[in-house]
């Protein structure tokens, strides 16, 4: 049996990590044949929930986890880690404005930044899940600059597998059947779902999505409003936002991050950008990715068309001015 890992999760006492925390545990990213140490941080008022959770995975009995590590302390939560899921964020409250959401998220992501910075693997793969991801996951990495950037990523998984299975439904196929659906930009409603290199099994036979769909309006319509405002919809019907879809996204974007993507399949994640396809440059934006030995690379030379264009321009000057806004805060601080 290899020797245990450290893996942190932040935030460990929420819903999402409630989810998480038994994926990883189990052996669905890391492999079935990987033992774990889970560091588990929260806030001080957490700790009674913390201590709960802490039972539950006792309880489950779990051959791979070795230990468990609950704690407030950024600096115990991030010691020897080799990949952080950093779930724990400061949510949008009603009547909030952007900029004080961000404010508030450049404290959190500031001061894990110094923590991964000065205690974690110097090859450790930091995934962000607390929105706003992308501009966090951008905070995150400024305050951590003995890690390569390359090592901070973004969560858009979910709204990749948001997207193949409205496609997925709406061809009555199984959800394995479809594959590259591409999410370009930022985790937020200019969010682009972008089906055009999307390909499906249907009947034994491979095929272009838009074909086998041949429905432009819908493409171009419906389903990019259904993936961009899923999110919503969740809270609506939940009156609680994403967990048990975001927790499985989560694993699935580490999975494929550890173990590689399939020769001509590739995922989306929120990578820095060095421009490509007119993005903006150093700002973490969704590309669509191919991983070997745990390298990320975008996929160059996909076409996009004028209506593709137009979204990224919308998503990329949102993450502009999020940057903007975050490292004002910065500098402030």
């Amino acid at each position: 049996m290899a020797e245990p890992i450290r893996i942190v999760v932040t935030g460990a006492a929420g819903q999402i990590a409630y989810s998480l925390l038994y994926m990883i545990a189990r052996g669905e990213v890391f492999g079935k044949d990987q033992p774990l140490i889970l560091h588990l941080l929260d806030i001080p008022q957490a700790v009674g929930v913390l201590e709960g959770v802490v039972m539950e995975l006792a309880d489950c009995a779990l051959p791979l986890l070795r230990e468990v590590i609950p704690t407030t302390d950024p600096v115990v939560a991030f010691k020897d880690v080799s990949a952080a899921f950093l779930v724990g964020a400061m949510p949008r409250r009603d009547g909030m404005e952007r900029k004080d959401l961000l404010s508030a998220n450049v404290k959190i992501f500031k001061a894990q930044g110094q923590a991964l910075d000065k205690y974690a693997k110097k090859d450790v793969k930091v995934l962000v899940v607390g929105n706003p991801a992308n501009t966090n996951a951008l905070i995150c990495s400024h305050y951590a600059p003995s890690i390569p950037k390359e090592n901070f990523t973004a969560m858009t998984r979910l709204d990749q597998n948001r997207a193949t299975a409205q496609i997925a439904a709406k061809l009555s196929v199984p959800i394995d059947a479809v594959k590259n659906v591409i999410i370009w930009g930022n985790h937020s409603s200019t969010q682009f779902p972008d089906p055009k290199h999307a390909t499906v099994v249907v009947n034994g036979q491979s095929k272009s999505v838009w074909d086998a769909i041949n429905d432009k309006d819908f493409l171009q319509g419906k389903f990019v409003e259904i993936v961009q405002k899923r999110g919503a919809a969740v809270i609506a019907a939940r009156k609680l936002s994403s967990a048990m879809s975001a927790a499985k996204a989560a694993c699935d974007h580490m999975h494929d991050w550890y173990n590689g993507t399939k020769p001509g399949e590739y995922v989306s994640m929120g990578v820095v950008s060095d421009g490509s396809y007119g993005a903006p440059k150093d700002v973490i934006f969704s590309f669509p990715v191919e991983i070997v030995n745990k390298q990320w690379k975008i996929v160059q030379g996909l076409t996009v068309d004028e209506f593709g264009k137009s979204k990224l321009d919308i998503t990329g000057k949102e993450l502009l001015e999020e940057k903007s806004e975050a490292m004002a805060v910065c500098s402030a601080e």
